[in-house]
């Protein structure tokens, strides 16, 4: 329930009218009081990002699951729980719902998350950072991508050119520094288009934009779909990116106990896509209308995004890093991150040992894996040579095949990677460019086509 300003003229006119219904109705709250037993109804407003499928174990696929309004349900205190689910495309329409009262825990984007915590200090609302979703430790959640037949070849490429991203999201901060790096000015250097995901994807399609900066899943899935293809992994930036859960706080010291659920139901959405992969990433994109084979690439057991909602160090370090960046931008001034991070929901959640657990585990380590058609589970390699004989042999018996990026351990679509002879290894990468540089540093290694690497495998 938000809290809204009413002028006086207007509580006059209706205090009769309000008391009726007061005396008539229960009480509906978003994190307000209601003492137990009372046969009071709380309402708690979650804000999500169906198709930002970093975040499914606080979104899609906890809502899916139901174990949320599980947990609250089983707590038994004589109050009636109700969950209102709001879906967005980014992360700024719920910092600013969240902002005014109406949204009590949403999940998000590191950037997103900065500007989450500035505007909450700015209009005294204050939220806190109080778990993670998913998170690649060198950032390959995001990607720049060309059309399928743009000459663009580089990053330098893009100087002067028209490039789509949502300003102050995880992808212009990949942009941004990216840019940077290939020394070229972000502000001056290309024309940065404001964009939705949806928006920039329409953009690039009809090329109106030379290329495309977004985060999780618009990328894999416009590689998979053949309507874009990857100028930049992420990942070489070697930098952490991750999306979290970021709660009033408030209405967390109102509500422990309710955020305390939520954790806990998150704890457990996250260990149910750990241990059926495939069935989650169906779930998913059955709720989305993704396909099944894109969720996977980024939510598999060998994906692109490690889930854990323990808040690690170097995620907390990352996020200090990324704040220069959202203030050159002007989009915030300075955060205070340290304030902002708060894990003592999420270790009561948890417990303190297996927090501390969590905190130590590392992603799982590359792997190449193939999808039979059918099948529950993928099968796994130990390189992308033996992926490539198991392909030849079931062309016609595949969902899809996955292999890491050579340089970046970056999962992506073995028929979309580039592959590069190197003897009698033959390895795959995300994006030309970082083929190019092997390629360059090692001699006698060439780029070649998907069809001649099957070949060459089989």
């Amino acid at each position: 329930m938000s809290r809204t300003s009413t002028s006086r003229t207007t509580l006059k006119r209706t205090a009769v009218a309000v008391s009726a219904v007061v005396l008539l109705l229960p009480l509906s709250a978003c994190g307000g009081d209601a003492e137990a037993g009372s046969g009071s109804t709380v309402t708690v407003t979650v804000g999500y990002q169906s198709r930002t499928i970093n975040t499914v174990t606080a979104g899609t696929l906890l809502r899916s699951l139901g174990y949320f309004e599980k947990q609250l349900n089983a707590r038994h205190d004589g109050i009636t729980y109700k969950v209102d689910w709001q879906d967005y495309a980014t992360g700024a329409p719920i910092t600013a719902q969240m902002t005014a009262g109406k949204i009590d825990i949403g999940s998000m984007g590191d950037f997103p998350l900065l500007i989450n915590a500035a505007r909450g200090k700015q209009l005294n609302s204050p939220t806190r950072l109080v778990s993670v979703t998913g998170y690649n430790l060198r950032g390959g959640l995001n990607t720049i991508v060309t059309a399928p037949g743009s000459k663009l070849a580089t990053l330098k490429d893009l100087k002067g050119k028209k490039v789509s991203t949502s300003v102050g999201s995880a992808a212009d901060g990949t942009l941004v520094r990216a840019l940077q790096r290939a020394g070229i000015d972000p502000n001056s250097g290309i024309e940065k288009l404001n964009q939705q995901p949806s928006v920039g994807a329409s953009a690039l399609t009809a090329g109106s934009a030379d290329a495309l900066s977004q985060f999780v899943a618009w990328p894999g899935l416009l590689a998979y779909q053949g309507k874009a293809k990857p100028l930049y992994d992420g990942a070489r930036l070697n930098l952490p990116t991750f999306h979290g859960v970021t709660a009033r706080e408030d209405f967390a010291k109102e509500r422990p106990a309710v955020l305390d659920a939520f954790l806990k139901a998150q704890a457990e959405a996250t260990d149910y896509l750990n241990d059926h992969p495939v069935d989650a990433a169906e779930k998913v994109a059955k709720a989305t209308g993704l396909p099944a084979e894109v969720v996977y690439l980024y939510n598999g057991a060998h994906g692109i995004a490690t889930f854990d909602p323990a808040i690690k160090p170097q995620l907390v370090s990352a996020l200090k890093k990324d704040v220069s960046i959202l203030k050159s931008a002007k989009l915030t001034g300075d955060v205070d991150v340290d304030s902002f991070v708060d894990d003592q929901y999420v270790k009561k959640a948890l417990g303190s040992t297996a927090y501390a657990r969590q905190l130590a585990t590392k992603p799982a380590p590359a792997a190449s894996e193939a999808w039979p058609k059918g099948a529950s589970k993928t099968v796994t390699f130990t390189s992308p040579t033996q992926l490539l004989k198991y392909v030849a042999g079931h062309r016609d018996d595949l969902r899809a095949a996955y292999v890491p990026d050579t340089t970046t351990g970056t999962a992506w679509f073995a028929d979309k990677a580039v592959w590069v002879a190197d003897g009698s290894k033959l390895l795959p990468f995300v994006a030309p460019e970082t083929a190019r540089a092997y390629v360059a540093g090692h001699g006698g290694a060439r780029v070649v086509s998907y069809a001649d690497a099957l070949e060459r495998a089989s």
